[in-house]
Parts: structure tokens; sequence; C-alpha cells
């Protein structure tokens, strides 16, 4: 039995992100002269899927909207694929540089990130 999604409280910023990234990618898209069709079919989602990453629906998947980024030519963070790779690196070799017990408090952390 398939359990109905929840809807997602994305902030302000959130969705802005999600309309912009969204954006980019059906620009990317159609430069191409690719179908949601094609381009959903290269990422293995259906269609509908995809066209919900292209209106920048809060609930699709990050996974999903990110390999439709990747497949149109759209770049992440302003890094292309080596750079985007060394980026994650670096970030993962500084992760490991802080001792355990502020890596362990940072994702138990009861912070208010309520904006």
């Amino acid at each position: 039995m398939k359990v109905p999604r929840r809807p997602i409280a994305a902030s302000r910023a959130s969705r802005d992100a999600l309309a912009v990234l969204g954006a980019q990618i059906k620009t990317a898209r159609l430069a191409r002269g690719w179908t949601q069709a094609d381009l959903a079919g290269r990422i293995g989602v259906d269609a509908r899927t995809l066209a919900a990453v292209e209106r920048g629906e809060p609930h699709s998947a990050i996974g999903t909207a990110f390999n439709a980024a990747f497949t149109v030519g759209v770049n992440l963070f302003g890094l292309d694929g080596d750079d985007l790779a060394l980026a994650r690196r670096r970030g993962e070799e500084t992760l490991a540089l802080l001792p355990r017990q502020v890596r362990a408090a940072a994702v138990t952390s009861d912070a208010d990130d309520d904006f």
C-alpha cells in the first residue's frame, strides 16, 4: 500500500531555488530539442516526475532534480563535474578534521533553524 506524501513546507528561499533550478533544467532540455519524456527516460523517471522537477515542486526528490540537471548540462553550485568532485572531497576532508564530538553534536543539534 502506497502512503500518500505529506506536503513539504518549503521556505521562500527554498521555493525560489527550486523554481530557478527547474527553469534551468527546462531551458536546457528545450535547447537540446528533448521532450519531457526524452529526458525522463534518460534519468529513469516518468514524465510527470520530471514535470514536477521543472515546476520546482518541493516534493520532488533532490537526486532526481540533480540527475536531470547534470544530464542537460546545468552546472550545480557554479561548478562542473571535476570541480564539483573536488569541492566534495574538500568538504569531506574538512569534516574529517573536526573532532568526533563536534561532528556528533552537529548531527544531533537542537539548533533553532526556523526562518
